[in-house]
């Protein structure tokens, strides 16, 4: 995945889950995908996985011109550039491709990832987050110009360093919680973790081939807390998908070096 997914496969990726609304609808294993055109950031989508591409649609493309991403900030800098093959992708939520947001936002963020979760867990994982003293967050999302890979990176920084790793702590036992099966392991970063989303049960074949794979990682460092998420059609590599996010991780010791 850092390079475009086979080209000819006459698909677009159009429904993706962002880091920002985990709603996994865990309740019977299956996940709830947000509706995001990935070529348009057309929140007005048809909550359909795939749809053929018109010939006009990259023409229309407002990203595809675009940087790889700002690094005017503490925070931006730690993102990883839109890297070659990709450009900047979805909205997240309403706080953009490429943004940040303060402590309040950024908790508000945070607790949306407990949907799905029975009303007592839900609240314990909220009061949780609340005591960790979230600082901020800086998001960036990018899509593969064929349109059928997604990443979405966020890195959420807290007011007491010493509460970094009860931040990573928090995002691990949630995805055991929905009981996500391990994914691969990230080379050189032994704070890492990742998750692949479980298959949705009840599917027939053929919705069980459109389905797309995703791999949910989280990372620390003594600085920051990192998640990043990659979403793709199948066959999913997860190999790639862990290169990708090694190149993320790998860059928060440089930052401001495009990798």
């Amino acid at each position: 995945m850092t390079e475009p997914t086979k080209p000819g496969r006459g698909r677009t990726l159009l429904t993706v889950v962002l880091p920002a609304v985990l709603v996994l609808g865990a309740i019977g294993g299956g996940v709830t995908y947000t509706a995001v055109t990935v070529d348009t950031a057309d929140r007005s989508a048809p909550t359909v996985a795939w749809e053929e591409p018109e010939a006009t649609q990259r023409d229309k493309d407002p990203a595809a011109g675009a940087s790889r991403g700002r690094a005017s900030t503490p925070l931006s800098k730690l993102l990883l550039p839109v890297p070659e093959g990709y450009v900047l992708g979805p909205d997240i939520e309403s706080y953009g491709n490429d943004g940040e947001l303060g402590g309040k936002e950024a908790l508000a963020l945070l607790k949306q990832e407990g949907k799905g979760l029975s009303g007592k867990k839900r609240r314990a994982y909220e009061k949780r987050v609340e005591k960790v003293g979230i600082k901020g967050i800086a998001v960036r999302s990018f899509a593969a110009e064929n349109s059928e890979t997604v990443v979405t990176v966020r890195i959420t920084q807290m007011k007491d360093k010493k509460r970094i790793r009860e931040m990573f702590e928090i995002k691990k036992e949630l995805f055991e919680l929905f009981e996500f099966p391990r994914g691969p392991k990230i080379s050189g970063h032994k704070n890492s973790v990742c998750f692949m989303v479980p298959e949705e049960k009840g599917l027939t074949k053929s919705e069980k081939s459109q389905q797309l794979e995703e791999m949910h990682c989280t990372a620390y460092d003594s600085e920051v807390e990192v998640t990043v998420t990659v979403a793709g059609a199948k066959p999913f590599d997860r190999a790639a998908a862990a290169k990708l996010v090694q190149k993320q991780l790998d860059h928060i010791t440089s930052p401001g070096e495009y990798v």
